[in-house]
């Protein structure tokens, strides 16, 4: 009787670590989002990002985002891209437009893991603005006001970090409200 209660107490206890483990990374688009899981198989998850998924599958950067990293991905939302101008998504995803889309695309990548925390004292050590570099080549200026980290574009365009730290195998993700475009 006592082994049958301990082992009843040590599986309650197992998995209530298990369920504290994965409550760590917050839900995103109404799925877990899993350490333990690159980007790719956790983006797929979130009904939130079916735009991007599509569109990293069209760039042909699904092995890359699967990859070793680390990477950092300022992952816009499906309203995010709803956002831009009428057509703008259907003509980027066409087999054409690869190479411009792989630019968009790329434009939010950076080639590190920054936890929001990271980012926030760059931010700070730089005097108010830090600048990021990504692995499309673009310019992103970051900034913090009370605590949200906002991320401006080579064209003017300001992002919001609206999720952050979602931590991945190979990186980390940070949702964002605004698609961050390269200037063209």
């Amino acid at each position: 009787m006592i082994k049958s209660v301990l082992r009843g107490f040590a599986l309650a206890t197992a998995m209530s670590a298990v369920a504290f483990a994965a409550a760590k990374n917050p839900t995103v688009g109404g799925a877990a989002m899993f350490d333990s899981k690159n980007i790719i198989e956790n983006a797929v998850n979130s009904k939130d990002h079916t735009t991007l998924v599509a569109a990293v599958k069209a760039a042909g950067l699904v092995g890359t985002l699967e990859g070793k990293g680390p990477f950092t991905v300022f992952a816009p939302t499906n309203e995010a891209f709803a956002a831009l101008p009428k057509g703008t998504v259907d003509t980027l995803l066409k087999p054409e437009n690869k190479a411009t889309l792989t630019k968009v695309l790329t434009c939010h990548v950076v080639a590190a893991d920054a936890m929001a925390k990271t980012v926030a004292k760059m931010i700070k050590d730089d005097g108010g603005e830090h600048d990021i570099k990504t692995v499309g080549g673009c310019g992103l200026k970051a900034k913090e006001n009370m605590g949200k980290i906002t991320l401006t574009d080579e064209n003017g365009g300001v992002s919001h970090v609206t999720i952050a730290d979602v931590k991945q195998s190979n990186g980390v993700i940070h949702v964002v409200d605004k698609v961050l475009l390269p200037k063209m």
